[in-house]
């Protein structure tokens, strides 16, 4: 599949900003999920290297750790899910704060794949504390992502980063980001989902800040939200009613996982209760006998 123009993409999401049509985006860990969201209508799809690990039964986190090449792992799950989407925008995760590419190389190599634009994931704006700022003090900042985001501009990729508040928020409008996504947190829920996460009272709070601080940058720029406790339609309902000029919602475990677990387990709960006791009577031993041969005892 050919990369969709940038162009394209933002004429059809502005068209549907105009009528009030949510955009949705999805995470896609293999070539089935792909063509399943697809099949469901989907706006985006994104190759994540957290969907190698969240498909293999293990949190969304594991993209964040030292398990594999990020970058590599996206390039390697593309032969996967680009053959198989036929008219959605692909997208890939990248990995802004690897140290061993050559970013314009990358992401030139990336659009030549067939990716029609990029997110900034892995993203260290997921870790806090004393570790993100070991991070941001020895040359591994958020500052990266943003400089990634600004390169795959000039090449004219279609950039919809995650950002964690309003600061990140204004860093990636100036670096032209056409799509802000406004990132809760992982995201709860399921087998290996997440526990804790804010309330979407609190969610709600922090996505306006966050578009409010985007806005300030550049009026045009087009804003969904993502992860913490936003993991079901109905949740994603709550937060687009609340959050004034909010576009809609980027899914990722919610998309593929959640999804897949429980409909899984329904199917193979469906098949266990599938009954045999029509056939009970008929193949139930008689009483009393056995089939064993009778041994006979040996005279003298």
């Amino acid at each position: 599949m050919a990369a969709i123009p940038r162009k394209t993409i933002l004429e059809k999401f502005r068209k549907m900003i105009a009528d009030g049509v949510p955009i949705v985006g999805g995470g896609a860990g293999t070539g089935l999920s792909a063509k399943a969201e697809e099949a469901g209508g989907i706006d985006l799809i994104i190759i994540y290297n957290s969907g190698r690990y969240r498909m293999a039964g293990r949190g969304s986190a594991a993209g964040l750790l030292a398990y594999g090449n990020a970058n590599e792992i996206v390039k390697e799950m593309a032969y996967e899910v680009l053959p198989v989407v036929k008219k959605t925008p692909v997208l890939a995760g990248v990995n802004g704060t690897d140290p061993f590419v050559i970013m314009p190389l990358l992401l030139a190599e990336l659009k030549t794949m067939g990716f029609s634009g990029v997110q900034n994931f892995p993203t260290v704006g997921l870790f806090d504390g004393t570790m993100r700022q070991s991070f941001e003090e020895t040359g591994m900042g958020f500052g990266l992502e943003v400089d990634m985001i600004a390169e795959a501009h000039k090449l004219d990729l279609l950039t919809t980063p995650y950002v964690f508040n309003p600061d990140e928020a204004r860093a990636m409008a100036r670096a032209g980001a056409d799509i802000v996504v406004a990132h809760m947190g992982v995201t709860t829920g399921g087998s290996i989902g997440a526990t804790s996460a804010k309330t979407l009272d609190a969610c709600v709070k922090e996505i306006d800040a966050i578009a409010d601080a985007a806005r300030s940058v550049r009026k045009d720029v087009i804003l969904l939200c993502h992860g913490g406790p936003i993991s079901m339609p109905e949740d994603a309902r709550y937060i687009l009613e609340r959050c004034e000029g909010l576009h809609g919602f980027y899914g990722a475990s919610s998309m593929e996982r959640l999804p897949a677990e429980a409909a899984i387990a329904r199917q193979t709960a469906d098949f266990k209760a599938v009954s045999l006791e029509h056939q009970t009577q008929k193949w139930k031993p008689v009483l009393g006998k056995s089939d064993a041969p009778t041994k006979t005892k040996r005279k003298g």
